[in-house]
């Protein structure tokens, strides 16, 4: 009977209880975090109005707020499901730090133009669309920029569809089942090749002895 060996047992045992420190760091922790944070945006729709946030705040995620755009200084268009394209309009506002987005209506039609020229804005506050490829926001995480998605939509565009608090997905409990059972599974495969080691039997990639 071969002896275990120390350094490879001692390694899987560690990476195995980070994987499982990881699984309960998410389902003890990031998990309630995020049901508390749900909670309030489910109420956000119903408080009243506020002016539109100069820096990104995601406990403000779908309340209603208002702003100024004192001239767009440009239009992008974003994929909207089965209402086609969002049309955003890139403010200027006069004020010193970031402009403003705002989501100002539909189309089916990549080109349709818009005579719109600004002025005030009610709406819902969402996310902004991010153009950053899914590495990127990975390894480096930011604040997701915010914008003003109107309640009125722009000459020649469909009206927005108000931004659902249901739409924030809460994906920490399936997190920390995939943590455990990625530790799970690297016991189990450990243990496997300890059992064919001790019974001498090697794969052709063995090196012989």
């Amino acid at each position: 009977m071969r002896r275990v060996p120390v350094v490879p047992t001692l390694l899987v045992a560690l990476a195995a209880a980070v994987m499982v420190a990881l699984g309960l760091w998410q389902l003890l922790e990031r998990k309630p975090q995020k049901e508390a944070l749900l909670a309030q945006l489910a109420a956000n729709p119903g408080k009243p109005p506020i002016a539109f946030p100069r820096f990104p705040d995601d406990a403000l995620l779908f309340r209603r707020a208002s702003a100024f755009c004192l001239q767009p200084v440009g239009y992008e268009r974003a994929g909207a499901g089965a209402a086609g394209f969002r049309v955003i309009a890139l403010c200027r506002t006069g004020a010193e730090g970031p402009g403003l987005r705002v989501q100002i209506g539909t189309t089916r039609d990549a080109k349709t133009a818009t005579t719109w020229r600004g002025g005030e804005v009610r709406g819902w506050i969402a996310h902004a669309p991010d153009a950053r490829p899914l590495i990127a926001t990975v390894m480096a995480p930011r604040a997701r920029e915010l914008m003003l998605v109107s309640d009125s939509p722009a000459p020649g565009l469909a009206a927005n569809t108000p931004p659902d608090p249901s739409s924030v997905p809460n994906n920490h409990l399936a997190y920390a089942v995939q943590w455990f059972l990625f530790a799970a599974v690297a016991v189990v495969v450990y243990v496997v090749a300890l059992r064919r080691r001790g019974d001498g039997r090697v794969t052709p990639h063995d090196p012989p002895r």
